[in-house]
């Protein structure tokens, strides 16, 4: 069967043998996501879990009475979905599409049954998780400690990353969501990075214009995290 665009632009699914992709294959549907387009919701059992390729997925945390917060980010790097890998039937957090692209759809199922078989999409998903839990507390820190204009200069570079391209689509509303701040925050945040030619921002289209500026203004969590995704994607120990 012939996908496009091609799946293996996903890191996970690049990673994995010839031979245990092409047994995997099959079942992998690639699916053109929309912005805002909902992929699991808190509380419901997991359907599919989902490789980005170029799209980009954001997994927000509710309370009650209060806005969404991203509590992370997936992009070509990994999988949404990481708690049914982990044996949760349910998922603990909702899950939208951030940026518009594609992604591969794989039904829990098979993915439980291929993950029967011990092969390496089990050791990759083991090495994923723990780049997860590297992006997860980074993002306690960085939230605490570093400035919302060096938090957004790193979320732009990144979503620079996971999109492949300059320019992007990223609403005020994900913008606020990824950040932790009101809208007439990223909107006088996005102005600051804007004045110093770093980016062009325009009814929430997002240019690069200097992405060198852009990783000088942005917080050492960029390069913490970014080492961690380049450790996974490296061949393992023998």
């Amino acid at each position: 069967m012939s996908l496009s665009p091609d799946p293996r632009r996903n890191v996970l699914l690049g990673l994995l043998p010839e031979d245990e992709f092409r047994r995997l294959e099959p079942a992998l549907e690639v699916v053109p996501l929309d912005v805002r387009e909902g992929l699991h919701e808190a509380g419901k059992a997991f359907e599919h879990v989902w490789f980005p390729v170029d799209a980009v997925l954001s997994v927000l945390a509710t309370i009650e009475g209060e806005a969404a917060v991203e509590v992370a980010t997936v992009g070509f790097e990994g999988m949404a979905g990481l708690p049914a890998f982990l044996g949760t039937a349910e998922s603990p957090h909702d899950c939208y599409c951030q940026v518009a692209g594609s992604a591969v759809r794989l039904a829990t199922g098979d993915l439980r049954r291929f993950l029967a078989s011990d092969g390496a999409l089990h050791d990759l998903l083991h090495r994923y998780t723990q780049a997860t839990m590297v992006q997860l507390a980074q993002n306690v820190a960085c939230n605490r400690l570093h400035t919302t204009e060096e938090r957004c200069a790193r979320w732009l570079l990144q979503t620079r990353d996971r999109v492949g391209a300059d320019e992007f689509t990223l609403t005020q509303e994900f913008l606020a969501q990824m950040l932790g701040v009101r809208r007439g925050t990223v909107s006088l945040t996005a102005g600051v990075l804007q004045q110093a030619g770093m980016i062009r921002y325009t009814r929430g289209r997002i240019t690069v214009v200097d992405a060198d500026a852009l990783h000088e203004a942005a917080c050492e969590c960029y390069d913490i995290v970014q080492a961690e995704y380049r450790r996974l994607a490296a061949a393992p120990e023998a």
